[in-house]
């Protein structure tokens, strides 16, 4: 089953939403502002994506910029700070079993299905 990591004020969120729904198929969400990922999920998520963890941090957020910009830390650290602060995960994350994306744009869920 797939599952969608989404903030339901965010207008891509909405947009992966709708698609999912027409595509019939089935998936869970998980509103990961309220139901935060732990440690091991957020970095395995990250395993999925084939990304670094810098590059699931939405930089431009005001608390990014003031509080960890011009500061260097560990994969280990950045995901702690992404789990404080989860505002400051990109958005929406869709996830296929061991295969995941960043649905910016929406279209990008097709490469997963």
């Amino acid at each position: 089953m797939l599952v969608i990591y989404h903030n339901p004020k965010c207008s891509k969120s909405r947009e992966s939403i709708c698609f999912l729904d027409d595509t019939k198929i089935p998936y869970t969400i998980i509103k990961y502002l309220e139901t935060t990922p732990t440690h091991q999920e957020l970095k395995e998520i990250i395993k999925k994506l084939n990304i670094e963890p810098i590059d699931l941090v939405r930089t431009k957020e005001k608390i990014w910029i003031e509080e960890f910009k011009n500061k260097t830390l560990s994969t280990d650290e950045l995901i702690d700070v992404m789990i404080q602060n989860p505002k400051l995960i990109e958005r929406p994350i869709v996830i296929n079993g061991d295969k995941a994306v960043i649905a910016r744009p929406m279209d990008r869920i097709k490469e997963i299905l």
